[in-house]
């Protein structure tokens, strides 16, 4: 796919799916195959460029999001690529309300699955257009025609097969979608592209693909697809940027990552927000676990800020300041046992630290108890979480038996 002369469009596609349904090898497979990427990584041998960290690449999981830049015909695509398991899912919750595009990844031995459902509910709710890629389809468990049945019926009858042989069928359904659709179709056969893009982008119609991303099958079809159907969007004059993660650097700077949705961000720019106005010292653009600093990011890019004190995942700054609310919430709540020579006062202020993170932790301070406690998705992240204090404050922290957090709320009219 060659760059031509035009300006850069810019535009921000989110990868998700089912844990170990092959997201992060798609990824790779689609790195690779546009040549950020010399060689393919492997996520089971612990190679995978996109799970930079010692934990993602221990476990075989991808825990932390992480983003990477992909060329795509005149469009510089940003791809950030989410975790998959659901004691994760905020994580990934948060990326949604700075994505143009999603890539929903479904394994072709195993079908959608209940978190699938999940996360598709997610991607209608924030409103995100959407891709399928059906991976693993060299384990020929399930034919082509069998899961794509299968799709329509879990996701809706807006799943259309994109791949080449399936022209006729797809043209049929194209045509039922929305009534200028019809007649193009009556008047020509067909429906064209750009209209195509149009039903894409306001969710009549989501585009499926079939391949294997460790075998590259069907990786080099999509990526034409992506390019062909993707239509970044336009963005206002002034400046505005969404924030979706915090996260701390090796030498414990603080970063905002951020997308620009208005304007050009520079180095040593003044950003308002909250009622206070604090200078950008630096930009980085992280491939990985790797980082490049840049002077400037225009809209529609991704960024890490530092300068930034007191932002938190789903702020807005600059001229549009609502705010995102999350979804998902934490199911269990765990007390913290500390050990006996640690000063709680001390340690807590440091846990604060790990909820500007995570802000699901819902870190508490029980004060006639003098106990710590946390909320969490599950044991896979409540292990992380311990390794994580291990490592980053040196203490060996232990949690009690979980509880299930309950909330109750009014669940019919009453009058009185």
């Amino acid at each position: 796919m060659e760059m031509n002369n035009k300006e850069t469009r810019r535009v921000v596609i989110g990868i998700t799916a089912h844990v170990d349904a092959g997201k992060t090898t798609l990824a790779e497979a689609m790195l690779y195959r546009t040549g950020q990427l010399r060689k393919l990584g492997r996520v089971d041998h612990g190679s995978a460029a996109m799970d930079s960290h010692l934990l993602e690449r221990e476990r075989g999981i991808t825990i932390f999001l992480s983003q990477a830049e992909l060329p795509l015909g005149d469009m510089e695509v940003t791809l950030l690529d989410t975790p998959g398991h659901v004691d994760f899912s905020a994580e990934m919750e948060r990326t949604l309300s700075v994505l143009d595009y999603a890539i929903l990844v479904i394994s072709g031995a195993d079908g959608v699955q209940a978190h699938t459902r999940t996360l598709w509910r997610l991607l209608e709710l924030y409103r995100v257009p959407t891709f399928l890629f059906v991976t693993k389809m060299d384990f020929g468990r399930r034919d082509r025609d069998c899961l794509m049945e299968s799709l329509r019926h879990e996701l809706g009858e807006g799943c259309v097969d994109f791949t080449p042989t399936a022209r006729d069928r797809r043209m049929e359904q194209l045509a039922t979608c929305r009534e200028d659709a019809l007649e193009a179709y009556l008047d020509t056969g067909m429906v064209p592209e750009e209209l195509v893009r149009q039903l894409v982008g306001r969710r009549l119609v989501f585009p499926c693909w079939f391949g294997s991303g460790l075998k590259l099958e069907g990786i080099d079809e999509f990526l034409e697809g992506l390019a062909r159907y993707v239509e970044p969007p336009a963005y206002p004059a002034a400046f505005s940027a969404r924030v979706f993660k915090i996260s701390h650097d090796a030498q414990g700077k603080r970063l905002t990552h951020l997308k620009v949705t208005g304007g050009t961000l520079r180095v040593r720019d003044a950003i308002s927000y909250g009622g206070r106005q604090e200078k950008a010292a630096q930009l980085r653009i992280y491939t990985g676990g790797r980082f490049r600093p840049v002077d400037q990011v225009p809209a529609g890019g991704i960024c890490a800020v530092q300068g930034l004190t007191a932002t938190w995942g789903g702020q807005g700054l600059g001229e549009r300041e609502e705010a995102v609310r999350p979804v998902l919430e934490p199911v269990m709540r765990y007390r913290m046992a500390l050990p006996p020579d640690c000063d709680s006062r001390v340690l807590l202020p440091q846990l604060r630290q790990l909820e500007e993170e995570d802000p699901q932790l819902h870190i508490a301070w029980n004060e006639q108890t003098r106990q710590i406690h946390v909320q969490l998705m599950g044991e896979i992240q409540l292990e992380i979480l311990q390794r994580m204090i291990r490592e980053r404050f040196g203490l060996e922290v232990a949690f009690g038996p979980g509880t299930i957090c309950y909330r109750e709320t009014i669940a019919a009219p009453v009058e009185g």
